[in-house]
């Protein structure tokens, strides 16, 4: 049966999630979810939201969903075991650290993957099964095909957004709100500014990185077939009334009812973005995936129905069937089981000889079917009933009422599981000597004389490098260890293509894989080559960082996100590198920014600028030979004046990263690295190693 999924950002928006049909919900407590700005569940309301939710036979899925520091893993622990005690289903989970915690503190405990960890592969599914996850949500760029291939293949449950907003860029890998004001949408407080205005080359009134909410109504039943395992609405921000309309046209749709332009209408009046989009899913990326929110009417009347559907009534959700035995000189007997075979029984008075009309099996079930005002519904009533007795209506009512209060109460009774306390890992100290630099570069011509004449521990050169001349190869000298970068995004479709430019690569002497994508380890290995972790992997504890070690990569790169005295308290079972120079990735996107501008596949003519209204300016290029775009910030990250604080870390490399430098350019970054480097405030930045994030 395919789950429907549905947000709970508040009990309001529970009861209406669970009253409206849902199979499950999803939410949040405390500062480890990535809607903070929702009302949330504190640890001590847990235990009542999820009896509730049991006991109407819906599951409570969990959200530890962002990254976490070292200082805060104790207190996520806490989280974990209330959590664990209070009974929820399963976690959803983006840090590496969380993942591995859990498995230590509640083994027992499913763990899903979520949409933050930008799995988009199967490659990446079978990754996060191996690591002892059981379902993945997949993001939520994914095509109608890319999903039917994934579901076929995946050993574990595959889990889609299906309703609600889409964000620009891939879920987990973008830095835009952090970088611009440090809230940090890994760490669940984005302040959307993808919702803003920008312009290209100036700022205009126009918005490029807003799209339309997304909406599979149409398509769930087709999900269903391709073997999908749930379908997940999303909303933890948005009213409870918004919750129930939602949730209620999608129970509808799966179980096989029609979508009408009424319900398409209550979907938008609800929320939209300007209507809605299915561009992802059927392969139609473009302009027409965008739209902004806008100021209209509220309708009064649906919202007021959305209301009362969860406020004011209970839902006979709980199919149950009764069993009675009414016989002469012996207490009537009732009993009540549930679709999970909890059995309840209760005994009433004897029964007296009727005067006038005797009690029939009829009778008798029309009064045990009148369970209104609890979660149970009658759908069958087997009974004996001697003829020629009566028994009150008052003594039924109260038989029923005590057996259905008994199973509410099984119902909402907590299964002990395994609770493991919380168990620091041990801690490696880094690298001692002062670090080695390492550089990547975007295209030959910045492999210019003085760079090579560095003589970098590592080279990172793009994947698409290799695809075209590689004159450039015999320039590279043999002290420097030559490393191919993968494209964040690797979906099944473009596997062989990525294959065969490895394949150039190992026959040209590289041995070794910059990945920033869990499903891109087994593909890199595949062929041959060693991996090294990069940014896009969100190291951002030491357990991250040993799960690191654990895939068996070559070394890692830190999150950016972190400030310099976490990066060095941070444990380095293997050798860690930071990003030190260059512009930052903010945002990594399906949509072409530029191709939706021009209408037109122009990315690959050089860089494009956005601007927003305060003049800033953030780079647009091509996700190496691909039509994707990678949004960078305008200012450059800038750490060559600060080397004696760097050296400090236990960092074994430093990394300078090139992107729209020309080789002018890239010769003054190289001399800046021995010596006479000056911080520039109107073109450099520090990034977050300083200020650091919410």
């Amino acid at each position: 049966m395919l789950e429907l999924l549905a947000p709970a950002g508040s009990m309001d928006a529970l009861r209406a999630a669970v009253q409206s049909g849902a199979n499950a919900v999803y939410l949040g407590s405390g500062p480890f979810n990535a809607r903070q700005n929702a009302k949330n569940f504190s640890l001590d309301e847990l235990p009542d939201a999820v009896r509730y939710c049991h006991v109407r036979g819906v599951q409570v899925h969990f959200t530890l969903n962002t990254l976490v520091t070292d200082r805060e893993l104790e207190q996520a622990a806490k989280a974990i075991a209330a959590a664990v005690q209070a009974g929820v289903d399963a976690f959803i989970v983006q840090d590496l650290g969380l993942v591995s915690l859990l498995r230590q503190m509640a083994p027992e405990v499913p763990i899903h993957a979520s949409t933050q960890m930008s799995i988009h592969s199967l490659d990446g599914v079978l990754r996060a099964a191996a690591m002892g996850m059981s379902r993945v949500v997949l993001a939520r760029e994914l095509s109608r095909e890319d999903i039917a291939f994934i579901c076929r293949n995946s050993p574990i449950e595959i889990e889609v957004f299906v309703h609600g907003a889409l964000c620009m860029c891939y879920s987990g890998q973008c830095y835009f709100s952090a970088a611009v004001g440090s809230r940090s949408g890994n760490r669940g407080q984005c302040a959307q500014p993808c919702r803003l205005a920008y312009g290209f080359g100036r700022y205009e009134d126009k918005y490029p990185l807003s799209l339309k909410d997304n909406c599979l109504i149409s398509q769930v039943r087709e999900l269903a077939a391709l073997g999908v395992s749930s379908v997940k609405i999303e909303g933890r921000m948005k009213r409870a009334e918004y919750v129930a309309v939602a949730t209620r046209l999608y129970r509808a749709a799966i179980d096989g009812e029609p979508v009408s332009a009424a319900d398409m209408k209550d979907l938008r009046d609800v929320f939209s973005r300007q209507g809605f989009t299915q561009g992802y899913y059927l392969s139609r990326t473009g302009p027409d995936m965008f739209g902004v929110r806008q100021k209209e009417k509220e309708n009064k009347e649906l919202m007021q129905k959305a209301r009362a559907s969860f406020e004011n009534a209970e839902s006979p959700l709980v199919p149950v069937r009764f069993y009675a035995m009414v016989n002469r000189q012996q207490n009537a007997l009732l009993a009540v089981e549930d679709e999970l075979g909890n059995l309840c029984k209760t005994e009433g008075p004897v029964p007296q000889a009727a005067l006038s009309r005797p009690l029939t099996r009829e009778a008798l079930g029309e009064r045990l079917a009148k369970t209104g005002g609890t979660p149970f519904r009658c759908v069958e009533t087997k009974s004996v009933v001697e003829p020629g007795l009566t028994l009150s209506a008052a003594a039924i009512n109260a038989m029923r009422r005590e057996v259905l209060a008994h199973l509410t109460a099984v119902r909402g009774r907590i299964a002990e599981r395994e609770l493991n306390s919380f168990s620091p890992v041990k801690r490696f100290p880094g690298v001692a000597r002062p670090p080695r630099w390492t550089v990547g570069v975007l295209s030959p011509e910045q492999l210019t004389p003085r760079l090579l004449a560095m003589k970098p521990a590592r080279l990172y050169v793009p994947l698409s490098m290799f695809k075209k001349d590689v004159d450039w190869r015999s320039r590279i000298q043999e002290q420097t260890e030559l490393a191919v970068v993968l494209p964040r995004v690797i979906r099944d479709g473009e596997t062989e293509t990525v294959l065969a430019a490895l394949d150039k690569a190992r026959a040209l002497g590289v041995r070794l894989a910059l990945c920033g994508n869990l499903g891109h380890i087994s593909l890199a290995r595949s062929r041959g080559f060693a991996v090294c972790g990069d940014f896009g992997l969100n190291l951002f504890n030491s357990r991250a960082m040993n799960v690191a070690r654990g895939l068996g990569l070559e070394s890692a790169t830190v999150s950016f996100e972190l400030t310099l005295p976490r990066i060095r308290d941070l444990s380095k079972p293997l050798p860690v590198e930071l990003l030190a120079y260059g512009r930052l990735p903010l945002m990594l996107t399906e949509n072409c920014v530029i191709k939706n501008r021009s209408g037109r596949c122009a990315c690959h003519s050089g860089p494009t600028k956005l601007v927003d209204r305060r003049g800033e300016e953030f780079r647009v290029l091509p996700d190496q030979d691909s039509c994707r775009s990678v949004i960078y910030n305008g200012k450059k990250l800038y750490l060559l004046d600060k080397l004696p604080e760097l050296r400090s870390l236990g960092l074994w490399a430093l990394r300078l990263q090139f992107t729209t430098e020309n080789p002018m350019e890239v010769d003054a970054v190289i001399s800046a690295t021995r010596g006479g480097a000056v911080f520039d405030p109107g073109a450099c930045t520090r990034g977050l190693y300083y200020r650091g994030v919410e």
